[in-house]
């Protein structure tokens, strides 16, 4: 059993939901990145999404944006990103870690390549958020063979159908976009999120967690009663965003924010 299957159904078991925070890969800059992983985890993360620096994060608002932006002003990789997990991994063989961007530095790379450098230094999975399941047909077999979970997204307009080829070409758990929009929106309506997850849920047999739109305690805690994970990227980036050359602050905030969100989803 991987990471991902172990985390969700020990969550299960206890009666809680994962809380996943998403951080871009080497901002505001490399040093800081497996500290605030660790500080994440630390604050209540059950599962760390960590981005894939990339030059045009369409799927994006602006915060995420910069991340990348601010990111790759130090030449961050996705070679780099391996080797963060690297020394994460040197302290922490428990939490899971979705590698999550967009698939040309994949492609890049090579798929084979990848698949083995992210499996050896403890990647649990990949979300490219440009890649359909149609177009993923080489990839998938191999990221399953190295026990690397291929991550898709839903959105609030995926047919049943469709929900069925998503969910039969994927693993890990099911990601599902609450929002019309670019990360960082923030109409989220849980009464829509509740009714989708419950019809995600009915077609397929993979956790369903939930992302744009989750910022604070509230949003996390009332995403959480419906689905099996909140995710939150843009509220912490932009934490990063407003305290630049601060280490000490960036690390605190996002921590105090997790803290937030933890404790409020394990009351609901």
């Amino acid at each position: 059993m991987n990471r991902l299957t172990n985390c969700f159904e020990k969550l299960n078991q206890s009666g809680k939901k994962a809380l996943m925070p998403y951080i871009t890969a080497g901002d505001s800059n490399p040093s800081i990145t497996v500290p605030l992983m660790h500080r994440m985890v630390e604050s209540g993360a059950d599962i760390i999404e960590l981005g894939i620096p990339f030059s045009d994060p369409m799927a994006d608002g602006p915060t995420v944006q910069l991340a990348c932006e601010r990111a790759l002003v130090h030449h961050t990789s996705l070679r780099d990103t391996i080797a963060m997990m690297t020394e994460f991994r040197k302290t922490d063989d428990t939490t899971p870690v979705v590698l999550m961007g967009y698939l040309n530095p994949v492609e890049t790379m090579g798929y084979e390549e990848f698949a083995q450098a992210a499996s050896s230094v403890g990647v649990d999975g990949l979300l490219t958020v440009d890649l359909p399941p149609e177009e993923a047909t080489d990839i998938v077999p191999i990221l399953k063979s190295h026990n690397i979970d291929p991550i898709f997204l839903l959105s609030p307009t995926t047919t049943n159908e469709r929900i069925k080829k998503i969910s039969d070409a994927g693993s890990g758990f099911l990601y599902y976009v609450s929002l019309k929009g670019v990360t960082g929106s923030n109409a989220l309506n849980v009464n829509e999120v509740a009714e989708r997850v419950q019809t995600i849920k009915s077609i397929s047999s993979l956790p369903v967690a939930v992302g744009f739109g989750v910022k604070d305690a509230e949003t996390a805690s009332a995403v959480s009663k419906v689905s099996d994970g909140s995710i939150v990227g843009s509220a912490i980036v932009k934490i990063i965003e407003n305290n630049i050359d601060d280490a000490d602050t960036i690390m605190d905030q996002i921590g105090a924010l997790l803290v937030s969100m933890r404790t409020a989803m394990d009351k609901s």
